[in-house]
């Protein structure tokens, strides 16, 4: 299974590198990720340039499609060419967006009659368009995750690796990355924000 985390120029390091790096612990059971990108190389809003792992074509192999958020959406979501590389499709495939990646899936028609979850900076541009923005930092309906707020980046990847490999594999993953002595925690914080096992009933 292969997952392509969609990253473009003025990117967000944060929700990339934390959404790929995780998801790429499982790379033993058959998930692998890969920075997706429009171009070769892409700036991030910080200054550090990424060499692509695939093209943007590659999202229509994927089983997982990912988008990161970064200080340019709205010029890529007003770029009809770019956008027109972004072929998806819900039935077959996972599709989630992180913050601003939030404009990305309602310009692809992917949030019809879903509310959504992003960052505070681009809540007002989400809700513009007529989208519902909850104070969640996730949620999923479906083949189709939203999630709000940076380090939200870890709830995208536990929802991958819960609905393609099983929550024991989700687990194994947190428990791993966790900061010292907040395993119990850190694990049940982010099986409740993705909805599932025991931690999603207390």
């Amino acid at each position: 299974m292969q997952a392509a985390v969609i990253t473009f120029d003025g990117f967000n390091e944060l929700d990339s590198f934390i959404a790929s790096a995780l998801i790429n612990r499982c790379r033993k059971d058959g998930l692998e990720a890969f920075v997706t990108t429009p171009t070769p190389v892409v700036t991030s809003m910080n200054g550090v340039r990424v060499t692509g792992q695939r093209p943007l074509e590659f999202v229509t192999e994927a089983d997982v499609v990912l988008i990161g958020s970064g200080v340019s959406t709205r010029d890529v979501v007003a770029d009809d060419r770019l956008i027109s590389r972004l072929t998806l499709d819900a039935s077959r495939q996972l599709i989630g967006a992180q913050c601003s990646g939030a404009l990305v899936l309602a310009r692809l028609g992917l949030l019809d009659g879903m509310p959504a979850c992003t960052d505070r900076k681009s809540r007002p541009f989400v809700e513009a368009l007529g989208i519902p923005v909850l104070d969640a930092p996730f949620h999923a309906e479906g083949n189709i995750a939203t999630a709000g707020g940076c380090l939200s980046s870890q709830y995208l990847a536990t929802w991958v690796i819960t609905r393609t490999l099983g929550e024991d594999a989700a687990r194994g993953v947190l428990d791993y990355v966790a900061p010292v002595g907040e395993n119990t925690q850190t694990v049940d914080r982010a099986l409740r924000a993705v909805g599932t096992g025991e931690a999603a009933l207390r």
